[in-house]
């Protein structure tokens, strides 16, 4: 692709950067860009560089959040005994459009993949374990996507919090085996969290 401008140039190269984003697509957009009043391409900068200077984890949970603690797990009136287990927070906000689950969340960061050098040591999972182990929690769901590392991950936390005296369901397979949870529908994955089944039922079937 020939470029009349340098400046174009890099600009759409740190464009294509960014996830499904091509280099023509990553042209468009900053064409599009070129065509807005200065003041609003400064207020996306802005916007970007305020976010990844200020943006912080939840304390608690590992969710995104403008404090040390996430609104979810600051609101009293959530379940603060009941954890549902994702893997990033794209899934926390996908369940949340349900508006079928009061609990809170822990956010475990990825799933355990061996391939792609991803062990438990990389992932949130010893302070849930800490969390679980406090006796502070009743019930842990698990709904991570019904993969072959999401099934890993959610076998490896079975094992390290078995012999705690809670409740260990995962989410009913509404979703389809191999599906990411962020792209189910929102009714399909209410339903899920609802009908959800004990975690042991679960890979004994299978």
């Amino acid at each position: 692709m020939e470029f009349s401008s340098k400046l174009i140039e890099k600009a759409v190269n740190e464009m294509s950067q960014l996830p499904g984003i091509g280099k023509r697509t990553a042209l468009r957009l900053v064409l599009h860009l070129l065509k807005q009043p200065k003041e609003q391409t400064g207020f996306l900068s802005q916007a970007l560089i305020a976010m990844r200077e200020n943006i912080k984890y939840c304390s608690s949970c590992h969710n995104i959040s403008d404090s040390m603690m996430c609104e979810i797990c600051a609101n009293k009136t959530r379940n603060h005994q009941i954890i549902c287990i994702v893997e990033d927070i794209r899934d926390v906000m996908a369940i949340e459009n349900t508006g079928q689950f009061r609990g809170i969340y822990h956010v475990l960061g990825g799933k355990i993949s061996p391939i792609d050098g991803v062990g438990p040591s990389q992932l949130n999972i010893t302070t849930l374990v800490e969390k679980v182990k406090s006796g502070s929690v009743n019930e842990i769901i698990f709904a991570l996507s019904s993969t072959m590392e999401g099934d890993t991950t959610n076998f490896y936390i079975y094992k390290q919090i078995a012999d705690c005296e809670i409740i260990i369901s995962t989410i009913a397979r509404g979703i389809s085996v191999g599906d990411e949870l962020e792209y189910a529908d929102e009714v399909t994955l209410g339903r899920s969290i609802l009908q959800r089944v004990a975690f042991e039922k679960s890979f004994k079937n299978n």
